[in-house]
């Protein structure tokens, strides 16, 4: 199968999600695998989303997350439950929107570059998967449509993937 997605304008967030569900159903269409999913849609959010350096998935396994795909620098490999936010988002079961990571307690630096950071956890039935992460190198580079946009994103990669 070839992908060819163009070029996503967020000058309208809500508008630049639209368009980033629109690509990501159809290149997650006839594919059902997690960790084939999870690769694609990192590298779809990396190249589409403004002033990101980093996007990916962290696969829950007992007590903590595991790396899965990304794009961007190498992370860290596991995350307990609670720590920083990637393992705050997964505790809580609840999308986390950090302005400024230096700010959030116990924030664990993976990447020196990233300032602010969305977290959007992955649930299905009750379930914890994992969480979507996305690091950006700029203040408070998430808000609301962000976080409306990345949880949309999440609900399509859940329902693509077993």
């Amino acid at each position: 199968m070839s992908f060819a997605a163009s070029p996503i304008d967020f000058a309208n967030k809500q508008r630049g999600y639209a368009e980033l569900a629109q690509a990501l159903t159809g290149l997650l269409t006839g594919e059902r695998n997690r960790i084939a999913n999870a690769a694609n849609t990192a590298a779809l959010l990396f190249d589409a989303l403004p002033a990101v350096n980093w996007t990916g998935f962290y696969f829950a396994q007992g007590r903590e997350l595991v790396i899965g795909p990304f794009q961007g620098k190498p992370a860290c490999v596991r995350i307990a439950f609670g720590r920083g936010v990637c393992g705050r988002a997964a505790a809580d079961r609840l999308t986390v929107v950090v302005p400024d990571v230096n700010a959030f307690p116990g924030h664990i630096a993976c990447d020196s570059a990233s300032r602010s950071e969305i977290v959007v956890p992955l649930v299905r039935e009750s379930r914890l998967i994992g969480v979507l992460d996305v690091d950006s190198p700029e203040l408070a580079r998430f808000d609301q449509a962000d976080r409306l946009g990345l949880e949309r994103i999440a609900e399509l990669f859940l329902a693509a993937s077993d």
